[in-house]
């Protein structure tokens, strides 16, 4: 997905996988803390997995959430939506004030716990989808942020990044201390249309540097931006 030479330096093989006898789960220490994994996943699946987020997370890479000039600040209000292991939420776990992570793959929930366990006090774990309406096991995000607000936003939700858009527009509106974060590479017109919404929301925004390979299954073109950031 990443058509660029920084690529090379990550190894599965220099990974080192270790055990939790308290919890029965394998963990990474990512940033000095751990990063656990579900307990069906061996070894070798965890070292593949973990050097793709390193090199994900690379200063060239275009999947790269945080800049020099773009990074969440102490005492912010954080939201993770779409947070699977959670290692952009580790990495800011210790600047934030209150984090939000919204993960529904059930894979995940035990993992998320004992990775988060030490910041419980200041860690909230959602199990529902963010979507542009409330019901069931979804939740929009002017609902959910109706009480409060929030200063960092990040999604990366395989594609239904419109429709957290959607479900957040009095949210965007009303933004004035605001950070946003949106993968943009899952469908072929999500650059241009984020672009154009968070614009019209006051928001100024940039696309990461490079392109992303997108699987020959999507439709094409196969390369897009990966991220764009907003600022309000």
């Amino acid at each position: 997905m990443f058509p660029y030479s920084f690529t090379k330096k990550y190894k599965p093989n220099n990974i080192l996988v270790f055990y939790d006898d308290n919890c029965g789960l394998n963990y990474v220490l990512y940033e000095n803390k751990r990063m656990y994994f579900p307990r069906d996943w061996d070894k070798c699946s965890i070292q593949s997995y973990y050097s793709f987020l390193l090199a994900e997370q690379d200063a060239s890479s275009p999947h790269l959430y945080l800049t020099d000039n773009f990074q969440v600040q102490p005492c912010d209000v954080v939201v993770d939506v779409g947070t699977a292991e959670g290692n952009f939420a580790l990495s800011v776990v210790e600047k934030a004030k209150k984090l939000y992570l919204f993960e529904t793959e059930k894979q995940w929930l035990k993992p998320l716990k004992e990775t988060f366990a030490p910041w419980r006090d200041k860690v909230v774990i959602v199990n529902k989808y963010v979507s542009d309406q409330t019901k069931n096991n979804c939740v929009k995000l002017d609902d959910f942020f109706k009480a409060g607000k929030i200063n960092f936003l990040k999604a990366d939700i395989e594609g239904a990044e419109l429709q957290m858009l959607d479900g957040a527009e009095h949210l965007l509106a009303a933004a004035k201390n605001l950070k946003i974060v949106l993968c943009t590479y899952h469908k072929q017109r999500d650059a241009e249309l984020f672009k154009k919404i968070l614009t019209a929301s006051g928001f100024q925004t940039e696309f990461s540097k490079g392109y992303m390979i997108v699987p020959l299954e999507f439709a094409p073109p196969y390369l897009r931006r990966g991220l764009i950031r907003a600022v309000k």
